[in-house]
């Protein structure tokens, strides 16, 4: 793709699953790739196989210095880095709040590092790894659920605000991923998970798809297209579908 040979890009989370896919699809597709991981040795595993830039750290802290790694521009930033606490309503507070810092205000602190350089330059690129629990949820997690609506909503609300000023943003949904995530995701993932699970390269796929045809929702699983509509037509079918699903997995009969 034009727009990516030569751009610089950053991938956070990119140790391992999805984030790996996403930066070795870019490194072969010609970027100039930097690789953030908070586990330091992963980071630098992924970076020296594809010729990138290794950053260790917090993704809510990487842009200045991938900017500087990057001689002076982030063109496309992939908002990766994520946990998949499980949990119910009574998940610890420190549990929620780890989710809500991670899997959304890491993607606020990283457009506002990245928003003012994009629109002095009229381009820019936010993609947003979401998971389909964001558009619709997923049983036996809570905080992971209503913390990846909250990735979802702050995605909509960057492509809404700053289209017509250049940025284009992209929010990947898919279901169960072949990633350490998923195993720990345990007899709910087992459930509804891993019966149609993908490998992370078809993520990176279906993200470059979207890149060609600019278009916002990234499916991998493109049923969940089907399933979206679903709970926004008949939201009290779709709850009840949930919850006989919700009541299999307590019984252990799935």
């Amino acid at each position: 793709m034009s727009a990516v040979r030569g751009a610089g890009v950053v991938v956070t989370g990119a140790g391992g699953g999805i984030g790996a896919a996403l930066a070795r699809r870019f490194a072969a597709e010609g970027a100039r790739v930097v690789v953030n991981d908070l586990d330091a040795a992963k980071a630098t595993a992924v970076a020296d196989e594809i010729g990138a830039t290794a950053l260790p750290g917090d993704a809510s802290h990487v842009v200045a210095e991938a900017r500087a790694a990057l001689g002076g521009h982030v063109d496309i930033y992939c908002a990766n880095a994520g946990v998949g606490t499980g949990g119910d309503a009574f998940a610890e507070e420190d549990v929620w709040s780890s989710a809500w810092d991670v899997n959304v205000m890491a993607h606020v602190r990283a457009s506002r590092a990245l928003l003012p350089d994009w629109l002095e330059r009229g381009a820019g690129r936010f993609v947003s790894t979401v998971s389909a629990a964001g558009l619709l949820t997923m049983i036996g997690a809570a905080p992971y659920s209503v913390t990846k609506h909250g990735a979802l909503a702050y995605a909509e609300w960057l492509s809404l605000t700053y289209r017509h000023r250049g940025l284009q943003v992209h929010a990947i949904c898919p279901q169960g991923v072949r990633t350490d995530m998923l195993a720990a995701t345990g007899s709910a993932g087992e459930l509804v998970l891993t019966a149609t699970a993908i490998e992370p390269e078809a993520v990176a796929d279906a993200l470059f798809d979207a890149m060609a045809e600019d278009r916002f929702l990234v499916l991998p699983h493109p049923e969940v297209a089907g399933f979206y509509q679903a709970r926004a037509g008949d939201p009290d079918r779709w709850l009840s579908t949930m919850n006989h699903i919700q009541q299999k997995w307590e019984r252990g009969t799935g």
